[in-house]
């Protein structure tokens, strides 16, 4: 394996952990900083809306940038970010601290995935895409509950100096390891957003947008959500969120070879559906060790399950534009993590907060219908290509 690319994966790594961690930190945050749960979940929604927002304004705005310079860039002001977020003193510093964290990832991730494709030769590209990105699902899966681990032993601040000295790590490796390599052809942001006038793409981002802002309700209030299973234990709900890791990277392994058999009609309904049931009985299956780690296992393995086959289904629509459509589904992904941080801050104030999986399961309904009017769509596209006999059904998108 090409080590360059386990270098683009250790800062992925580094990403996903600090992306993640920070939802199984907020009860500790909320005591330290004299603040509600409800505003502390708001270090989420700034970390998500900064790269939501931001990623293709960097992408345009430092294209002619070479991509070395701009993913150590990225890097530092990541470890900076880390830093200030914790020493700060108020909450309205550690939501500053967490916006230039934002920056950061939006610097870095497209960065990463665009020189690991340029790094290999055309037909194994798809393989150095997945390295990289396996470094970001395994900072979820095992980064951030090794962070909520750390803030169990000491507190959240000593998580961030941990989350610090990941982007640290990765700087080093990148500054050390990587060869520089030349800058991307420079695409203007107008071009970026111009799939955003097709029916299908934007019924296709909007169920990734539902889906993720149900899935991410619950996950940004993690720790009140099951605090009757880890009676306030970090320890426990770090051990939950590995399960659910673990479950979560298996689902991502699994979902391509199931979509090349069966299409991604099929693999992104039937994910939704069981999610939608998931979290609509979470209500009761958080109560209790026995019922709570089967659930969390299914969010695991159907809720990043549904990534593959959404990304296909983009790349379906229009080949050609395949790096600017996936780049809007990150955009997507993470507008829904900044959603979910404000809709769950309002339930948790207005409700129980142990009924926030209900409110998901509506977001996740919500998100199926969409995605059956995006294939609706895509097959009057075809025209005459629609029946069975002339498409196979597994090459439907």
């Amino acid at each position: 394996m090409d080590k360059r690319l386990l270098v683009l994966a250790c800062g992925m790594f580094a990403i996903g952990t600090d992306s993640f961690v920070v939802s199984g930190l907020l009860r500790q945050v909320s005591v330290s900083l004299g603040v509600s749960i409800a505003l502390a979940g708001q270090m989420v929604t700034v970390f998500a809306l900064s790269y939501a927002l931001l990623s293709p304004v960097v992408a345009a705005a430092a294209a002619h940038w070479p991509r070395k310079r701009l993913l150590l860039a990225g890097l530092a002001v990541l470890v900076v970010g880390d830093i200030l977020t914790a020493v700060a003193p108020t909450i309205k510093l550690v939501l500053a601290s967490r916006l230039l964290s934002g920056l950061a990832a939006a610097m870095f991730s497209p960065t990463a995935s665009a020189t690991a494709a340029s790094l290999a030769v055309p037909e194994q590209r798809g393989r150095a895409l997945s390295i990289v990105i396996t470094g970001l699902s395994c900072g979820t899966a095992f980064g951030a509950p090794l962070g909520v681990f750390v803030g169990g032993l000491l507190d959240w601040r000593a998580t961030m100096w941990f989350a610090a000295g990941l982007g640290t790590l990765a700087w080093t490796g990148v500054a050390l390891l990587l060869s520089d390599t030349p800058s991307a052809p420079v695409v203007d942001l107008a071009r970026r957003l111009a799939p955003l006038r097709d029916t299908r793409v934007v019924l296709t981002l909007l169920t990734i947008l539902l889906v993720f802002t149900g899935l991410f309700i619950v996950h940004t209030y993690i720790d009140p959500s099951f605090d009757r299973v880890t009676g306030g234990n970090q320890g426990i709900l770090a051990a939950l969120l590995l399960l659910r890791g673990v479950a979560a990277t298996a689902g991502s392994l699994v979902a391509g070879r199931l979509t090349d058999r069966f299409g991604s009609r099929g693999i992104i309904n039937a994910a939704a559906a069981i999610l939608f049931l998931d979290f609509a009985l979470l209500p009761w299956t958080s109560t209790s060790l026995t019922t709570a780690a089967p659930a969390l296992v299914v969010w695991g393995l159907f809720g990043w399950g549904l990534l593959v086959p959404q990304q296909l289904r983009l790349i379906g629509i229009t080949p050609s534009a395949a790096p600017l459509l996936l780049g809007l589904n990150q955009t997507a992904i993470y507008l829904a993590v900044s959603a979910s941080g404000v809709l769950g801050g309002a339930a948790v104030t207005w409700f129980d907060h142990h009924t926030l999986g209900i409110i998901s399961a509506v977001f996740i309904g919500a998100g199926l219908v969409t995605s059956e009017l995006a294939h609706r769509h895509i097959i009057r596209s075809h025209g005459s290509m629609t029946s069975s006999a002339a498409i196979p059904s597994g090459n439907i998108p």
